[in-house]
């Protein structure tokens, strides 16, 4: 493969590291015939860092690997050093330690997929994200029920703000998440820890009810992050009445910023975030198919798991399903919300196919098969719960991010490569999302 023939060459002059940072991402399309290159991005950030931090090195080493007659192609707009150029995106370059978007590269303000009816939460989003420490928006807030968006608002907002800050600057994540870290560590050193970010984003407030201790030590945060002038964020299933259970302090804190509500996505939000998640999955589904989809689910949260469902009934068949196919999905299916995969059933599915132990994929231990496992139940963690990297290397014994990037990465590539893997994820995603718990 070339990708790889690629990436062994430019080690002899680029560090793992760099790699990680700014090869891997990459989507390398050689199209034999035409005797042309394609690049693709994961995001308009990452372009413009890469033609300012990386195109010479990539252009010297794909002249090495592949010579003179193949067309370099970059569809984002770059200045090759052949001279051949595209107008890039007008907004000014971001600096970034990790180009990536290490919360999720589904989770960005252009892929949130919505009309008038939910404009305002999307550009107050975007307005928080804006660089500088007279914060307008500071707490930002967002609340609605269940599944209207809030966590890839939240998410993009995140992205944005580690494309400016850098990824270990931004602390994004549940409230449990918060919660297990403050049970790993000891209470000062962790608010010290959380204190060096310079944003703080926190979703699923309104899980802090079962969470007396860490309201608490919320509080304390919140004023170190405002009187710092850093950016804070909040999501939350359902309205600030809600949140009844808090202590006033926090309450009044919350109150400070700007509260937007997330209204119900309508048909037609619903019947593009269908048609955007099949392209991702490579999935074709009938127009009526769509149509009865959005008819009959309200919330992304609940389509997303169903087509996870349908996708994998697809790969599992080896063609597209049928009209009653689809009917039984949805019987089989609560008319509720997609329950949630938790990771200890991906991680003992994986660990049962590989042959190993739950605690043996958590390790550090490096024997190969040891290896494919976790990387096979990072990707699902990654696939099914939408675990941010930063996430993941946690939920897997305290790994970097990057290591987790890579695992992800590799798994995506190796489908394709290879149909036994192909036929193995279809397995594991089906005996996950049908686990009784």
């Amino acid at each position: 493969m070339l990708q790889q023939a690629l990436r062994q060459h430019l080690r002899q002059t680029c560090s793992e590291q760099e790699l990680h940072q700014w090869f891997d991402p990459l989507d390398l399309r050689l199209d034999d015939a035409q005797q042309r290159l394609e690049v693709r991005f994961p995001h308009p950030h990452f372009a413009r860092w890469f033609e300012a931090q990386a195109l010479e090195r990539f252009t010297a080493g794909v002249r090495d690997v592949v010579g003179t007659s193949v067309a370099l192609v970059f569809p984002e707009g770059i200045k090759t050093p052949d001279r051949s150029t595209v107008q890039l995106p007008s907004q000014p370059p971001l600096a970034s330690e990790s180009v990536a978007c290490p919360f999720g590269a589904a989770f960005t303000f252009d892929a949130f997929i919505t009309n008038r009816k939910n404009q305002f939460p999307l550009a107050a989003a975007r307005e928080a994200a804006r660089n500088g420490h007279q914060r307008t928006y500071n707490p930002f807030v967002l609340c609605g029920a269940s599944g209207n968006g809030k966590t890839h608002l939240l998410r993009a907002l995140a992205n944005e703000l580690a494309a400016l800050y850098g990824t270990d600057a931004v602390f994004c994540g549940s409230a449990e998440e918060l919660h297990d870290r403050y049970n790993t560590e000891e209470r000062l050193a962790m608010r010290r820890t959380l204190c060096a970010h310079r944003a703080l984003l926190l979703d699923d407030l309104h899980r802090l009810r079962a969470l007396p201790d860490l309201r608490e030590e919320l509080t304390a945060l919140f004023d170190h992050f405002y009187d710092h002038g850093k950016q804070m964020a909040f999501s939350y299933a359902g309205r600030l009445s809600d949140l009844d259970f808090l202590e006033a302090p926090l309450r009044s804190r919350l109150e400070l910023g700007l509260i937007v509500d997330l209204k119900e996505p309508d048909l037609d939000v619903r019947v593009r975030y269908i048609h955007a998640r099949c392209a991702a999955l490579s999935l074709q589904l009938a127009r009526e198919h769509v149509l009865t989809l959005a008819q009959r689910c309200h919330e992304f949260r609940h389509l997303s798991g169903l087509l996870l469902k349908v996708a994998a009934y697809r790969d599992m068949v080896g063609r597209d399903i049928l009209d009653r196919e689809l009917e039984q999905i949805l019987r089989n299916t609560d008319s509720g919300p997609e329950r949630a995969v938790a990771p200890d059933t991906i991680i003992s599915a994986a660990a049962e196919h590989f042959g190993v132990t739950p605690r043996d994929i958590l390790s550090d231990k490096r024997q190969q098969h040891i290896v494919q496992a976790r990387q096979v139940a990072m990707f699902l963690c990654r696939e099914l719960i939408g675990s941010s990297f930063p996430a993941l290397g946690r939920m897997f014994g305290g790994k970097d991010h990057s290591t987790a990037m890579y695992a992800v990465k590799k798994i995506k590539k190796l489908q394709y490569d290879n149909k036994d893997m192909h036929a193995l994820v279809a397995e594991l995603k089906r005996r996950c999302l049908n686990h009784d718990g």
